[in-house]
């Protein structure tokens, strides 16, 4: 039987814009099944914290505009369990909004806040670190994190330093660090202490509201103002009418870095957050030139790394390209270098404005 004491606050707001252009503004890729499993990452996502979760305590906070899509993606879940959010106000209102429901609902609570889009394969190891995590904040007083060994010095993270003379599977951590450049993340592999920060959270709802309270009192009153509607028919008045003077900050940046009881446990499975093409072409499995496909049907010719995607049984034909991201979508086809892949951000926004909204 699983604890009713246990939460998830499960992350399916953001916009994926890396992924353009199978990911845009109205489908974001939390809702594809990016790597062609048959499952979307939403539904992974879900099914994955539902191992150690009570279905019904698993709340998805996304915006107002994919309510739809979550309804048809997850149709067992409740009205109760999808909180929206009328405006795009990065991670730290939103995560203290959907606290004090939870708070209001079962003060005892301990809760996860877990992305919906990223790669797990080890869903036994992840959720032995999460009971871990869930244990030792029932009984403390503690912001935990799961951070990730590095396997190269990568530039595209922040990272997570932890107390170098910890022994045990819990460690303290020293401090946050900002995306660094490569010889800096050089470095921080080299002194062995540092971990990649997947933006994956878990507390007691008790410390998680003591620290928006201690931190941020302002976000703390604004949504402690409305703490009589929540659960209740006047929620959806309140949040509308006050969401929007909720300051934009990510909750790295409210609480992890300004508080003193942060500890991070380093994780035992395989992660990728699926942030870039390039991201996801490193988790498929690739043929013997290293092309990695996803729905098409091929004929390739001196045609080798590339990353390539287009509508399921769709013939593709390629010849003399290497390295290249080819997705077809639609009234959309990119044909870009892997090595570029962080510009197509500023390619979706020229297209934008070159083109329409329609097409991104």
């Amino acid at each position: 039987m699983k604890n009713k004491n246990y939460y998830a606050i499960l992350m399916a707001g953001g916009v994926g814009s890396r992924f353009w252009p199978v990911s845009t503004q109205d489908f974001p890729k939390q809702f594809h099944d990016m790597l062609g499993t048959g499952d979307t990452l939403i539904q992974k996502t879900f099914q994955r914290l539902a191992q150690l979760i009570p279905e019904e305590n698993i709340f998805i906070l996304t915006n107002e505009r994919y309510n739809d899509l979550v309804f048809q993606q997850l149709p067992n879940v409740t009205k109760r369990q999808v909180v929206l959010e009328p405006a795009m106000r990065n991670t730290a209102p939103c995560i203290l909004y959907a606290s004090l429901k939870i708070q209001k609902e079962n003060e005892n609570a301990v809760m996860i806040v877990a992305p919906s889009d990223h790669w797990i394969e080890d869903e036994q190891a992840f959720s032995a670190n999460v009971k871990t995590a869930f244990d030792y904040c029932e009984s403390n007083d503690a912001l935990m994190t799961l951070g990730i060994t590095p396997t190269l010095p990568n530039t595209g993270y922040g990272y997570i330093e932890y107390d170098k003379t910890a022994t045990t599977e819990i460690k303290s951590v020293n401090q946050f660090r900002e995306k660094p450049d490569y010889e800096t993340a050089k470095s921080f592999i080299s002194q062995g202490n540092f971990l990649w920060n997947a933006g994956i959270f878990m507390w007691s709802v008790k410390s998680v509201i003591s620290a928006f309270k201690n931190n941020q009192p302002e976000l703390f009153e604004l949504f402690k103002s409305g703490y009589g509607s929540y659960n209740t028919e006047l929620e959806d008045d309140f949040i509308k009418d006050n969401y929007e003077k909720a300051e934009n900050i990510s909750v790295d940046y409210a609480l992890m870095e300004k508080s003193d009881n942060v500890f991070v446990i380093p994780a035992t499975f395989d992660w990728n957050d699926l942030g870039t093409w390039g991201s996801l072409y490193d988790k498929l499995d690739k043929d013997e030139d290293a092309n990695a496909i996803v729905n098409s049907k091929t004929l390739l010719e001196d045609a080798s790394g590339n990353m390539i995607r287009s509508k399921r049984d769709k013939l593709v034909v390629i010849d003399g390209l290497k390295d290249y991201i080819i997705v077809d979508k639609d009234e959309v086809l990119l044909i870009f270098p892997k090595e570029k892949e962080q510009d197509i951000k500023k390619v979706l926004q020229n297209v934008k404005a070159n083109f329409g909204e329609e097409f991104g």
